[in-house]
């Protein structure tokens, strides 16, 4: 069996929700679902939320291809941190403030004015049950499930499904009790990402989030996307919002044509060498 060679990285973050970044453009990078385990484990890895491997462009349009992989190994097909992220070290390979980056739920759009913040085009929401998806029809405005005080939520598709539940103390509740099962439950075929929102103003939303594959994280890029549209639907505030998680803050805007824009901060932590013998082990 032939050892990995050792493959560079860099870890980066939005608002704490961080990833371990591998360049595949020039050398491809295949790794297997323990692989990315054993990279995103904190205690005996690097540690990360998820595993973000950059790739050539597919369509003609893009800059990059960017494959996302949960800290289970599983693909998930948006993050909106790791899309600033990535859009934010491609801008500054390219020395511009724009870039466009591809993932398997298609092009978003992400630009700066001032290189310390980033706002992207996550592209439209998806309110359809089975864009969702659900595994039965239902309005997707008062889904029929729930978990202790958890009930009601809104279902939003940014590319990946979300089901926003909306509560009078987001800290109140217990995420890693009622997170598990609410994601692995029956009317979600693929799984899903919860969230518990708290409306604080017509202007500001606390937000906490659970993962699918990775658990609760101090910041979620779709999730923060799905909350303002599923406020926006419940007539709870208006189409701009800003979305406190646990790691800072994120500025929503659902814009009238359908489609969600995201605002905020990106940050590169330390770049360093994968040693094979973490990938040989897994």
């Amino acid at each position: 069996m032939t050892e990995p060679n050792p493959i560079p990285f860099t870890k980066m973050h939005g608002l704490g929700n961080d990833f371990v970044v591998i360049d595949g453009r020039h050398d491809p990078v295949r790794l297997s679902d323990a692989q990315a385990q054993a990279i995103a484990d904190r205690r005996t890895g690097i540690g990360c939320d998820q595993l973000i491997v950059i790739e050539p462009p597919r369509d003609p349009d893009a800059d990059v291809f960017m494959v996302i992989r949960n800290r289970d190994g599983s693909i998930a097909e948006a993050c909106g941190n790791a899309a600033r992220c990535i859009a934010a070290r491609v801008m500054g390979e390219n020395k511009s403030r724009h870039a466009i980056i591809e993932t398997v739920a298609g092009l978003l759009d992400a630009e700066t004015g001032d290189g310390i913040l980033y706002s992207i085009d996550m592209g439209p929401a998806h309110l359809d049950w089975r864009d969702i998806p659900l595994g039965q029809a239902m309005d997707t405005l008062h889904l029929k499930i729930q978990s202790g005080p958890l009930t009601d939520p809104v279902g939003v598709n940014m590319g990946n499904p979300h089901a926003v539940f909306f509560v009078d103390d987001a800290d109140a509740i217990d995420l890693n009790t009622h997170g598990p099962l609410l994601e692995h439950h029956a009317l979600f075929p693929g799984r899903a990402n919860i969230s518990v929102a708290q409306v604080m103003s017509e202007n500001e939303i606390r937000l906490r989030v659970w993962e699918r594959g990775v658990g609760e994280t101090s910041a979620c890029g779709s999730a923060a996307c799905a909350t303002m549209v599923a406020a926006y639907r419940r007539k709870l505030t208006g189409r701009s919002a800003d979305v406190v998680l646990n790691g800072g803050t994120l500025n929503m805007q659902w814009l009238p044509d359908g489609r969600v824009q995201m605002t905020g901060p990106v940050a590169t932590s330390y770049s360093g060498i994968i040693d094979p013998a973490l990938l040989a082990e897994a």
